[in-house]
């Protein structure tokens, strides 16, 4: 076996990000850019009123001023502004080269077309040309695109972006005992339900995800579904990995030439996992255990999915207090399903007494997985633990 660091080193190194392609900005939330955007315009593009007043000279403020035009957004005032003037002016409108003051409008008494400025004047008022960005300017956030990101490129006077394709995730679970939601099972049979999770939290990575039928088990429907998952960035299989005369996901990649990264990893839940690649493609075997699945997935496929955007990688591990003593921990790193609350500015970190790997509505109900080392000492209340947030 091998560590969980190790484990994720391996599966990283199975790809690449994926190639780029063009998209309408209007496409582009939650794509992850393949290059800088660069700003087409200026913006500002000329020096705006941050509000609605009067433009004038500050020189001017101490005496009364003539009103001698107005400008709107989009309707600039095309005169020539004198000593001794002002032009209504309201929020975006140009301010007329030689003025270099937008008196706001409550601040300023009116008779006719004579204005006196009646408060003191701390700012100016004005937007200055550019102060925002330039042409050339480059936005390249390495996060996925936000609602706010697609407005600033669109008011760079960008239309099309370059982003990194996204992933094709193939899953495929495989077992005799399962059925799919709203089936009614046989004797023996089991709702199938890791592949759903699992495809869920690679469409959250970024992925268009795929979760393929079934595969029963023989080798012959695992190969069916093999060919099924051929235009796949990443194939993800659920069970049929560990040692059992029915584990046949050992098999058949073996006959597909799959070329094994690992097999194992020192952790719980989750020791069954394989990672390779088949036919250059990047594949990862988690364990039919429900809970196993679903951690093995947030830990690897979520940040292999990543990396195939061109994302950095990150590390979501956070500190907290623990909630209630522990006992001491066995051999392998162990991620505990807890949840969180918050008790004098910190996090608090409770995992559940019952820890049984197969009992989803504990996972439902977790906001964390708790952190213990292999070998960890039994813990105090109080005590500083690491955890991840689920999403």
């Amino acid at each position: 076996m091998i560590t969980v660091d190790e484990a994720l080193s391996r599966v990283l190194a199975l790809a690449a990000p994926l190639e780029a392609e063009e998209i309408a900005l209007t496409d582009a939330l939650d794509r992850v850019l393949a290059e800088p955007v660069r700003a087409r315009l200026t913006q500002p593009p000329f020096n705006a009123a941050a509000m609605d007043g009067y433009a004038l000279r500050r020189a001017d403020l101490d005496q009364p001023l003539r009103v001698i035009g107005e400008a709107a957004a989009g309707r600039p005032w095309q005169g020539t502004p004198d000593a001794g003037t002002a032009i209504r002016i309201f929020t975006g409108a140009p301010v007329p080269e030689g003025y270099d003051h937008v008196a706001m409008q409550e601040d300023v008494s009116r008779d006719g077309d004579t204005i006196r400025v009646a408060a003191p004047q701390n700012r100016d008022n004005i937007r200055p040309q550019g102060s925002d960005f330039h042409v050339g300017s480059e936005i390249f956030p390495r996060r996925p695109l936000t609602p706010r990101d697609l407005g600033t490129i669109a008011a760079m006077n960008v239309a099309r972006v370059k982003v990194h394709r996204r992933p094709r995730v193939a899953v495929l679970a495989g077992g005799d005992e399962l059925v799919t939601p709203g089936t009614e099972p046989g004797p023996g049979q089991i709702i199938c339900s890791n592949d759903i999770a699992v495809a869920a939290i690679a469409r959250r990575a970024g992925a268009e995800a795929t979760c393929l039928p079934i595969a029963r088990d023989t080798l012959d429907s695992l190969r069916a579904r093999f060919a099924d998952a051929a235009s796949a960035d990443l194939i993800v299989t659920i069970g049929g990995a560990s040692v059992g005369d029915h584990d046949l996901i050992g098999a058949a990649t073996a006959e597909l030439g799959m070329e094994r990264a690992f097999y194992k990893v020192a952790m719980r839940p989750g020791k069954p996992l394989i990672a390779g690649k088949i036919g250059g493609k990047a594949m990862i075997g988690l364990p039919g255990n429900p809970v196993s699945s679903f951690v093995c997935a947030e830990l690897f496929i979520a940040p292999l999915l990543r990396r195939m955007q061109g994302l950095p990688d990150e590390s979501r591990e956070e500190y907290g207090i623990l909630g209630h003593d522990i006992g001491p921990e066995g051999d392998r790193q162990h991620y505990l399903r807890a949840q969180l609350s918050h008790e004098d500015g910190q996090t608090v970190v409770t995992p559940f007494d019952n820890q049984d790997s197969a009992r989803l509505r504990l996972l439902s109900d977790a906001d964390a997985l708790m952190i213990r080392p292999a070998g960890d000492s039994a813990r105090k209340s109080g005590e500083k633990v690491r955890f991840l947030r689920l999403r």
